[in-house]
């Protein structure tokens, strides 16, 4: 049975995600929008943080250890990929990019930590029961907020979207997908945890642009996606 708790973290965990969007999209106007982009792969220090406060999810020292060499691979990575040093990172960090970016982690973060609160909250016996239902109710949500958006700024859209049907379709069956295996995974674990073995997403990534596309990569990068690597292996092995 859905409770006040239930819609109030779906409805808080949707427009985060939303909100996180229109960020990063704001991020890329700026022309020095690297910087930015490094801090806005912080979103798993946030939901660490975010989880603790909000829903009392603690981590053991190890998965804080893991938690913080997963973070900094990550930056490591992105300044690696943007060719940028460690000396631009600091001097930027004053900069509006930097809190944009920063704010796209803590609205991503935040949006994790309230669909696994909320997927709890229904106190359900059957975990995939309670992750598909909380998906179902917070993608309505966002539905009805981006539906009444479009309709009031950008009315043209829905036709855009209907003669690309095909594109915008596969792009929702794919976001789906990823969706539901999320959602069930939050409702099984602390989202710390899951969010910190879903970077192995990035070694997909580097892996694909190193062997499919043949691009350059530098030392940063090797030794960035070690770290993730290593992250991930202590979290899996630490439980």
């Amino acid at each position: 049975m859905p409770n006040t708790t239930f819609f109030v973290f779906c409805f808080l965990g949707g427009v985060s995600q939303i909100l996180f969007t229109a960020f990063l999209l704001w991020l890329f106007s700026f022309r020095n929008f690297a910087v930015g982009t490094t801090f806005s792969k912080l979103e798993l220090v946030m939901v660490a943080v975010l989880g603790a406060v909000i829903l009392g999810d603690g981590l053991t020292p190890l998965a804080v250890f893991a938690v913080g060499l997963s973070a900094v691979g990550v930056v490591g990575l992105s300044l690696g990929q943007a060719h940028m040093g460690l000396g631009t990172l600091l001097t930027g960090l004053a900069s509006k990019p930097t809190l944009i970016g920063l704010a796209c982690a803590a609205f991503l973060g935040g949006s994790v930590v309230f669909f696994r609160g909320a997927a709890l909250s229904l106190g359900h016996d059957t975990v995939a029961m309670a992750a598909a239902y909380a998906l179902a109710v917070a993608l309505a949500i966002q539905t009805v907020v981006m539906g009444a958006y479009l309709v009031w700024r950008e009315p043209g859209e829905f036709g855009r979207v209907l003669r690309h049907w095909r594109w915008a379709g596969a792009v929702g069956v794919a976001g789906v997908l990823a969706s539901v295996g999320w959602f069930t995974a939050f409702t099984l674990q602390n989202a710390a945890y899951v969010r910190a073995v879903g970077q192995i997403e990035l070694v997909f990534t580097f892996i694909a642009t190193l062997f499919v596309f043949r691009g350059s990569v530098d030392w940063r990068e090797f030794f960035s996606i070690g770290l993730i690597v290593a992250a991930i292996l202590l979290i899996i092995l630490g439980q």
